[in-house]
């Protein structure tokens, strides 16, 4: 599926290459490790605090992926839409992400 595919299947997608689908599924990838390793403490009862630290560092790799994604929508998407005349649905339909990605 390509960059703001999902429900945006219209001309103001860009699609992102092979390479930069690559580098997010990989970390994505890694995310879903460190969650199971998490599971994995919490089952051999490991001690909280060092539970907590890993949820930190999935936190923050998950909202790293996030920012890069937002990032590239903000280049790419939202800069074209502008440049074609539609920047003002463009920029509502960010801020409304941003606001439910700051939550």
């Amino acid at each position: 599926m390509n960059h703001c595919e999902d429900q945006h299947m219209d001309k103001k997608m860009i699609p992102r290459t092979e390479e930069e689908i690559e580098k997010i599924v990989n970390r994505l990838k890694r995310i879903e490790g460190q969650v199971r390793g998490v599971q994995k403490m919490v089952e051999d009862n490991r001690y909280c605090i060092d539970i907590l630290v890993q949820i930190s560092a999935i936190t923050a790799a998950l909202n790293k992926v996030g920012l890069n994604l937002l990032e590239r929508h903000v280049s790419h998407c939202v800069s074209k839409a502008i440049r074609e005349g539609s920047g003002e649905e463009s920029i509502r339909e960010l801020m409304d992400v941003i606001k439910q990605f700051s939550k």
